[in-house]
């Protein structure tokens, strides 16, 4: 399958797999009385939202270069991320406001829950726990920080879900007020997905470096290559899912203009062939410095 194909699929599997979920989900708890079923409900219909703008930001990012983007688009897959998570946390907050307000203003809202919310819960866990492992799979495959994000969304909805399965099933023991307990617990983990995806998509929006590692292995890999004697500078910097490379290689000081350019040439090709994740590299040489006699 190509990449535009298997965008496809993911975004159909997020959009139709929530809206089905989240009616069943809220079906449940409306029907028996489980705050924290309905909240996880309002979960996994934001999911249909993330999933929407994973697909807009991953094909806005695919764009080809043009003369007013000559380095390409693949920040839109940031701007995605950052949404994402904006959303994510949102809806975190919602569900905290819900379960304070039940817990501390309104305690005589609380009901013992049915057994429905309960069969609703690992419904939603066996379904938001696959919906992960199937996005993540191909998300990595293809590198997209977007459907990344919206992968953790599916497993913070399966964790949310399992939360309410807890808080529904002590209220069911006699402990009513675990329901927006589990509503509170559930809004401190939406939030912490929410902070890291929004880290993440900073990150890589602000020309963060790449890992020691990266650029260990990136030297390495350098000065292996014929002609290269030493490296005086070596930057890197995230763009979007990919990355740039500034370079300064030290050649012979008496070789001719068209072998060290040779030599630059070999780099050029040999690193963007040998790490797929390099756009660009950009390489200046400096002749190797004249012994003093």
């Amino acid at each position: 399958m190509d990449e535009k194909t298997i965008v496809n699929r993911l975004s159909k599997v997020g959009i139709f797999g929530n809206i089905i979920l989240a009616a069943f989900k809220l079906f449940a708890g409306i029907a028996g009385s489980s705050g924290a079923m309905i909240s996880d409900a309002v979960h996994s219909l934001s999911d249909v939202f993330a999933t929407l703008i994973a697909y807009v930001g991953v094909r806005l990012s695919r764009q080809a270069e043009d003369d007013e983007h000559p380095y390409g688009h693949e920040r839109f897959e940031c701007v995605a991320s950052l949404m994402l998570g904006i959303i994510l946390a949102g809806t975190g907050i919602g569900i905290g406001y819900a379960g304070i307000d039940k817990l501390f203003f309104n305690s005589d809202a609380i009901k013992i829950p049915t057994f429905l919310p309960l069969v609703a819960a690992l419904v939603s866990i066996a379904v938001k726990e696959s919906m992960f492992w199937y996005t993540m799979y191909y998300a990595k495959k293809l590198d997209l920080a977007a459907f990344k994000a919206d992968a953790w969304h599916h497993r913070s909805d399966a964790f949310s879900s399992v939360g309410s399965f807890a808080g529904i099933g002590m209220a069911k023991l006699g402990y009513p007020f675990m329901d927006p307990v589990v509503s509170l617990a559930i809004c401190l983990l939406i939030l912490k997905v929410a902070f890291d995806i929004f880290k993440d998509a900073i990150s890589k929006m602000t020309d963060t470096s790449c890992e020691d590692s990266f650029e260990q292995s990136l030297k390495e890999f350098i000065m292996e290559q014929d002609g290269v004697n030493r490296i005086d500078l070596l930057r890197t910097r995230q763009f979007g899912n990919r990355i740039y490379v500034d370079l300064e290689i030290v050649v012979r000081r008496d070789m001719s203009l068209v072998d060290a350019h040779a030599i630059a040439e070999n780099v050029h090709s040999s690193v963007e062939q040998k790490f797929p994740k390099v756009k660009h590299i950009m390489i200046h040489v400096n002749p190797e410095e004249e012994h003093a006699e």
